[in-house]
């Protein structure tokens, strides 16, 4: 019998630097009128159409951000984008197009930057935003990608971090703390398969929040639901760093305070189980775990009646005076917790998913 041959890879400097953009972007279609020129000109063209231009831009680096160890290439390519769109929905902006760039050392082939491009182009297709443009270049240090979300959004309707009041209420999409505890599935086995190459790594079971880590979405919905439900935040912010840390940020930009009620932070049953398996506190997790990319945002007790039993979103907590400070209300003793911004910091952490 014939022994199989590996595939032949391809080194990037058999395309070089423009032949390799114009090799990963040659399958991207537009969607978006508000897109004039893309990728192949000097720069790309955006016509705005009279409404407001919303940017923001996210680095991800090997090591710090993911471990190429468990993180499939496609699904880093798709989060990578997910990411910057979670900020643009935070904005309650609509998203329209993102530039990539990239920077990879000569262990990547181009079969590599292709799975990566392939998840770029299936978040492109999912939340119909265009990709416009972008750089690759070599590096040292393993891979680096850096992405730059747009949208557009008419001024009345944009939503910052600055404008919530005493008595709002504070409301979060979804559930909290999923992300966390997949990453630390995945870190577990991880370490285990290290130490062993031969065991199977133990993912059965954890299928929701595996998901929510390696695979997360944007809540680029909310914004219509609040719209049918005529509703319009007074202030909003996305957690990707832990709810504590971006209620804080929520308290800094508004000048006011907020209490956080435990009982009410929204927690999947899975989450809840895998946290007491790995002897963690799910409230916790919830609190400084982050990368669940729900949305934070406090709204008019005038509105409470438009939400209160709508599944998308829970009641958490209401906005105080600046000087009453931020506080978890714990449950069943209403003992004050101080809230700290113990969430993720890539500049005191080595290694995130």
């Amino acid at each position: 019998m014939l022994e199989e041959k590996s595939p032949q890879l391809t080194p990037i400097s058999a395309y070089g630097e423009f032949g390799l953009i114009k090799h990963l972007t040659e399958n991207f279609s537009f969607e978006n009128p508000s897109t004039e020129i893309s990728i192949g000109d000097d720069a790309a063209v955006i016509n705005p159409e009279n409404r407001k231009v919303v940017v923001t831009t996210d680095i991800l680096a090997e090591g710090v951000h993911f471990n190429l160890g468990y993180v499939p290439l496609k699904h880093l390519g798709y989060k990578a984008v997910v990411v910057n769109l979670s900020d643009i929905a935070a904005m309650n902006a609509v998203p329209t197009q993102i530039l990539v760039s990239l920077a990879v050392s000569n262990r990547f082939p181009v079969e590599a930057l292709e799975e990566i491009y392939a998840g770029i182009s299936l978040a492109c297709k999912h939340y119909k935003v265009d990709l416009v443009g972008g750089d690759t270049t070599s590096s040292n240090s393993g891979l680096v990608m850096s992405i730059t979300a747009i949208g557009l959004e008419d001024s009345q309707n944009l939503v910052g971090r600055n404008g919530a009041k005493p008595n709002d209420l504070l409301v979060v999409t979804g559930d909290l703390g999923g992300a966390y505890l997949g990453l630390q599935i995945l870190e577990r086995e991880h370490a285990v398969f290290l130490a062993n190459p031969d065991m199977q790594p133990e993912m059965e079971g954890y299928d929701y929040i595996l998901e929510k880590q390696l695979k997360p979405e944007a809540r680029t919905d909310i914004k219509n639901i609040l719209k049918e439900l005529h509703i319009k935040p007074t202030s909003m912010i996305d957690v990707s760093d832990g709810l504590s840390s971006e209620t804080l940020h929520l308290s800094d930009q508004s000048k006011v305070g907020f209490r956080i009620y435990e009982e009410k932070i929204p927690l999947d049953s899975l989450t809840i189980a895998t946290a007491e398996e790995l002897n963690l506190n799910p409230v916790m997790c919830a609190l400084n775990g982050g990368e669940d990319y729900e949305l934070l945002f406090t709204i008019s007790p005038n509105d409470f009646e438009k939400i209160k039993n709508h599944p998308d979103f829970t009641v958490i907590g209401h906005a105080v005076e600046m000087e009453q400070g931020n506080f978890l209300v714990a449950r069943g003793s209403n003992e004050l917790i101080a809230l700290n911004a113990q969430g993720w910091d890539a500049f005191l952490r080595s290694k995130k998913s």
